[in-house]
């Protein structure tokens, strides 16, 4: 699977929304939360081209770009990634830490323990 930084993550999550999109795009999008220059777009459009995570395609003067993997595959690395690191790869210890630092509400749990019922 491919690694996205979390820079990289925040144009993933642009192209994911509405795809294919242009840097000017991208960058008017992000500008708000971001303040990143055109250059900064440019490089980071130009890492996850080299990484296999975005296409380009040049469409005249514009360069149309479009992810290739999807925000699905993305969140399953993420975070299998992050209970293999954090949790010693024990998904129960991420629910548990969770649970215990009062991060869920009771909905969430309620629809947590109905998800874990269907499944068993």
């Amino acid at each position: 699977m491919i690694q996205v930084t979390e820079a990289e993550w925040r144009i993933m999550e642009c192209l994911w929304d509405h795809a294919p999109q242009a840097m000017s795009e991208i960058t008017r999008t992000l500008d708000p939360s971001t303040h990143w220059t055109r250059h900064t777009v440019i490089t980071l459009l130009k890492r996850l081209t080299e990484k296999g995570a975005v296409s380009v395609e040049s469409n005249g003067y514009v360069n149309l770009y479009t992810p290739l993997i999807s925000k699905e595959e993305a969140t399953a690395f993420e975070t299998r990634k992050l209970v293999n690191r954090a949790f010693g790869g024990q998904p129960a210890m991420l629910v548990s830490n969770l649970v215990d630092s009062g991060d869920m509400t009771v909905d969430e749990l309620q629809g947590l323990l109905d998800m874990i019922r269907k499944k068993g």
